[in-house]
């Protein structure tokens, strides 16, 4: 990825100790956690990206039942309350 813009950002004096401190346990730069927040938030995956993705899980051959049996198994019923 080729870097050639430069944005200024201002951040609470929190808030970049916080990311600071992040960087350093990932180490990464503070810049590389705003530009990977930014795309995990905003994206820059074209739309048949995203469609090829869609259809992919799509295709996928899940053990799947019907969907009043799946709420039977994971919504659980109330229980009685006590008299």
């Amino acid at each position: 990825m080729g870097l050639n813009h430069k944005t200024t950002i201002l951040l609470s004096e929190s808030l970049h100790r916080q990311l600071t401190e992040l960087g350093r346990e990932r180490r990464q730069s503070l810049g590389e956690l705003v530009r990977e927040a930014c795309e995990r938030q905003y994206g820059t995956v074209d739309r048949r990206t995203r469609l090829a993705a869609v259809d992919a899980l799509a295709a996928l051959q899940l053990p799947v039942g019907p969907v009043e049996q799946m709420i039977a198994e994971s919504v659980p019923e109330p229980r009685d309350a006590p008299d």
